[in-house]
C-alpha cells in the first residue's frame, strides 16, 4: 500500500511498509530518558483483592498500572494547553495525523541552542511539519538523563521564524524548546503558539488577547538515526486519546519518491 501526497506542486509516493520510528520508549527494558527531575515512569501490576495482574506472580493475566509524565519520561506531543490558563487538550486540537514533513539537521550555536541564523540557512519547503535533528547525534541521546545538564533549546526568534514560515508541527530531539531554567518564561513556547510573552513570575498567559495557533503542536524527545537523510518525508503522528495537554506519542516517517517530473 502506498500513500500519495503533493508538496509544492510535486506528487510523491510513500511506501508505508517502510516506516522509520522516531520515538524513544519508556518502561522495563526501554530507553527511559529523563528530564526536569521528573520521576521515572512506573509499570506495576494491579492488585485488587486476591487478583494480581502478573502471570509471573501467579495471576491469570498481565494487567499493569502505568504512572508517567509525558513531559519528562518519553517522546511526547504537546499542544497550546501546556502554557495556558484555559484547559486545552491535545485530542481537541490535533484532528489529523498524516502530514508532509521535512527533516533538517541543526548545528547548535555555541553548543547550546538553535538560533535564528541557523534556521534561516535551512532550505525550508512548504510542509506541515519540521523535524529537527541536532548534531552531534549519538545513540546515547535516546536514554540521556537531561536533568541538571543544561540541555539544548531553541532561541525564541528561531521559532518565530518557523511559525511565520507556516510550519504547524515541530519535532525535536530536545527535551524542551526552552532552556531547562528560564525563570518560567517559556519564551520559545509562547512564540510558537502565538501567545503574548510573560515576565518571570508573571501570571499564566491567556489565549484571548493574542493570535493563538490552536492546531500547532510540539513533539519533544524524539530520536532520528543518522541513516536518515535530510529531506522530505510523510509523517504519521500517532497519539493516544488522553485529554491532557501532552501525551506520549509515536511519530513515524516514510521516505518519499517523486511520481511527477520536477
Amino acid at each position: 500500500m502506498n500513500l500519495q501526497l503533493t508538496i509544492e506542486g510535486i506528487s510523491y509516493q510513500a511506501d508505508i511498509a517502510q516506516p522509520h520510528d522516531l520515538s524513544v520508549s519508556t518502561g522495563p527494558q526501554g530507553d527511559n530518558p529523563g528530564a526536569f527531575f521528573i520521576d521515572g515512569a512506573r509499570f506495576e501490576p494491579i492488585r485488587v483483592g486476591g487478583f494480581v495482574g502478573s502471570v509471573a506472580e501467579g495471576g491469570s493475566a498481565n494487567c499493569e498500572i502505568l504512572t508517567l509524565c509525558a513531559h519528562g519520561n518519553t517522546t511526547h506531543t504537546e499542544c497550546m494547553g501546556h502554557i495556558t490558563q484555559s484547559r486545552i487538550v491535545l485530542s481537541d486540537v490535533l484532528n489529523q495525523f498524516w502530514f508532509s514533513a521535512q527533516l533538517v539537521t541543526a548545528e547548535l550555536h555555541e553548543g547550546k541552542y538553535v538560533g535564528l541564523s541557523e534556521v534561516k540557512q535551512w532550505p525550508l519547503h512548504q510542509v506541515d511539519a519540521l523535524i529537527v535533528r541536532s548534531f552531534p547525534n549519538p545513540l546515547s541521546k535516546k536514554n540521556c538523563q537531561w536533568s541538571g545538564n543544561e540541555p539544548p533549546y531553541f532561541a525564541p526568534e528561531a521559532l518565530s521564524f518557523l511559525r511565520d514560515a507556516g510550519i504547524q508541527h515541530l519535532l525535536t530531539d530536545f527535551p524542551s524548546v526552552d532552556p531547562e531554567v528560564d525563570e518560567g518564561r517559556l519564551s520559545a513556547h509562547h512564540e510558537w503558539w502565538g501567545l503574548p510573552q510573560r515576565v518571570a513570575g508573571g501570571v499564566v498567559a491567556s489565549v484571548e488577547p493574542a493570535h493563538p495557533r490552536f492546531h500547532a503542536t510540539i513533539t519533544e524527545l524524539i530520536y532520528v538515526g543518522d541513516h536518515l537523510k535530510d529531506g522530505l518525508y510523510a509523517l504519521n503522528l500517532q497519539c493516544p486519546n488522553l485529554r491532557t495537554d501532552a501525551v506520549p506519542s509515536r511519530p513515524v516517517i516514510y521516505g518519499l519518491t517523486p511520481t511527477t517530473d520536477r
